[in-house]
């Protein structure tokens, strides 16, 4: 048994109780890996501004692994080395799920039985975002990662409404369908366009529909789950959320833990 007070991985090399290193060659070395772009020529001289930087991210010592010339004046690098920093496990602060994931029958049952009509749900990527795959990845029948889309359940009412999408007519689109979830897809994140455009979409429903407004959803690769107060909506997906993990959280949030009497 482990000792009073310890965790019982001292043991493990590279660990200390709930602290660890980065892994590369062997356990515990301190190894990461980081690219990044400098806006300098390809040359000896690049390479050498990509070690200092590297160094001064603490990666000592640093070797570039890799380098090329992505226009005249802008290289990409490629950084391998050894960093001091420790992680403390028990420092890290996630927001867990709070539901259970449900499969597609349960989903319909759910729906069917406790709310008595099909869920409406609409999707679109809004502003000037172009980029559908996320919200056809979560909505549309072929889905994601093996899952199906929403449009495969068949106590939702799916209505894709595509790119490019502005806000207002977002708005009077799910007020036109008495919508009950409305769910927004954000790729491009260029100076913050994600969390600018996450906000206006949420001030114009409040603006427009208040409290009777319908479950703002958004999700994308750069978004922070913990921001959903922030940015004004009921919930936040990250990178690599599936059709499932969407349809349960609109159950546990939209529809009644007890059927009707």
């Amino acid at each position: 048994m482990p000792e009073h007070g310890r965790s019982g991985h001292e043991g493990r090399p590279g660990t200390i109780g709930s602290i660890i290193r980065p892994y590369g060659d062997t356990t515990g070395d301190g190894m990461v890996q980081t690219s990044f772009t400098l806006p300098v020529p390809a040359g000896p001289k690049a390479e050498g501004a990509a070690l200092q930087l590297a160094n001064k991210m603490g990666i000592e010592p640093a070797m570039v692994v890799h380098s090329h010339a992505i226009d005249s004046g802008y290289t990409f690098f490629v950084v391998y080395g050894s960093v001091q920093h420790l992680v403390d496990l028990d420092a890290v602060v996630v927001e867990e799920r709070a539901y259970p994931l449900l499969s597609s029958s349960e989903i319909n049952g759910a729906i069917r039985s406790r709310l008595g009509r099909k869920l409406v749900v609409l999707g679109a990527c809004i502003g000037t975002d172009a980029h559908t795959v996320g919200i056809d990845a979560i909505l549309n029948v072929k889905g994601f990662a093996g899952e199906k889309g929403l449009e495969y359940l068949r106590e939702m009412a799916v209505t894709n409404l595509g790119a490019q999408v502005t806000v207002p007519d977002l708005v009077s689109r799910a007020r036109a369908a008495r919508a009950d979830a409305v769910l927004v897809s954000q790729v491009v994140t260029q100076k913050d366009a994600h969390l600018r455009n996450t906000r206006e979409l949420a001030a114009a429903f409040r603006e427009a529909m208040g409290t009777a407004r319908p479950l703002l959803v958004v999700g994308g690769p750069r978004f922070d789950p913990a921001m959903a107060a922030d940015l004004g909506v009921d919930k936040v997906f990250g990178r690599g959320t599936t059709p499932g993990e969407v349809a349960s959280y609109l159950v546990h949030a939209l529809i009644p833990s007890e059927e009707p009497a």
